[in-house]
């Protein structure tokens, strides 16, 4: 029988040019620093996160730490959401920022590098009930699927844009030189969609450059959003002129997105996607298979125990 004080870590570790084994060290002392009891195992795709996610569930760990990122995250709460509302309500979800993108992480205090900080937070064992935003979605084979997320989903062009950004994370490090090279990239992308959108008593019907559905603060889209309230924070992001869509990127990375006039901001329970005419869907930072024909976000609360700073 596991100790209820003993933490399942699962370690994700970033496939880029550090060393891996290097940073697991560092939090390796850190650990025994802080006297943390736990097992440790190792996870290089998100199949594995699943898997061993669910091992530790069934082998009682009342502590899950991720050491990762949103897309981590993103697996972990999916693979709890799968169990029975008694056992999800006995764990509780830590997270030692590690991945490309750490937004989740961010928005909590956690910061990737400082991890006696991190650990020390973890240790006192701060629960905070969370919300999750919630996919409903056919796919290709005509299935009915769910999917849950922290961050937020995207549906457009930051979509495509996030994909890059994943992708040029690898070379520039920085978030804002990769969303910035992403940025330029984007100019060939494809810049609207045909949407088909309800959001309250609103209906919106038109060309859309980009939709972001927020739990949380979206990447800077939903900044006002947090993941506790049993709301979801919607941005829609009309075409604007490309000297708007400059601005529309200073203010992005200015922390004021909701002040750019093309940005029409909703809160709700709920938005139907009626129609995303070959528009992309991603989920927290990263691209999902796109859903066939229309699929419906909503919010769950407080349904994931999260472990918080003081």
């Amino acid at each position: 029988m596991i100790n209820d004080n003993r933490w399942g870590i699962l370690y994700c570790p970033k496939h880029e040019m550090l060393s891996s084994k290097h940073r697991w060290e560092k939090i390796e002392k850190c650990l025994k620093a802080n006297d943390v009891e736990y097992d440790f195992v190792q996870s290089e795709s998100s199949s594995g996160v699943d898997r061993l996610v669910k091992m530790m569930i069934n082998n009682g760990y009342k502590t899950i730490v991720i050491v990762g990122g949103d897309s981590a995250l993103n697996d972990a709460v999916n693979c709890l959401m799968q169990t029975d509302s008694k056992v999800r309500e006995s764990v509780a979800l830590g997270v030692i920022p590690n991945g490309l993108m750490n937004d989740f992480a961010h928005f909590w205090g956690f910061a990737e590098g400082d991890y006696d900080q991190t650990i020390k937070w973890l240790k006192q064992r701060r629960i905070r009930k969370i919300d999750l935003g919630c996919i409903r979605y056919t796919n290709k084979h005509g299935e009915h699927c769910r999917r849950y997320f922290l961050n937020c989903i995207n549906i457009g062009l930051i979509a495509a844009i996030m994909n890059l950004r994943r992708q040029t994370r690898h070379y520039f490090g920085s978030r804002t030189l990769s969303f910035f090279f992403s940025f330029l990239l984007m100019i060939f992308q494809r810049l609207e969609y045909r949407m088909h959108l309800k959001i309250n008593s609103d209906t919106i019907k038109r060309n859309v450059m980009t939709v972001c559905i927020g739990n949380s603060t979206g990447y800077g889209q939903t900044p006002n959003a947090v993941p506790y309230n049993g709301q979801l924070d919607v941005s829609v992001v009309y075409h604007p002129e490309m000297t708007q869509l400059l601005e529309g990127f200073y203010l992005f990375v200015r922390g004021k997105f909701l002040n750019h006039k093309s940005v029409h901001p909703f809160r709700t329970r709920k938005v139907e996607v009626l129609e995303a005419r070959k528009a992309l869907v991603g989920i927290d930072g990263r691209l999902m298979k796109t859903p066939v024909g229309p699929f419906t976000v909503t919010v769950e609360q407080e349904v994931v125990n999260f472990l918080i700073p003081e």
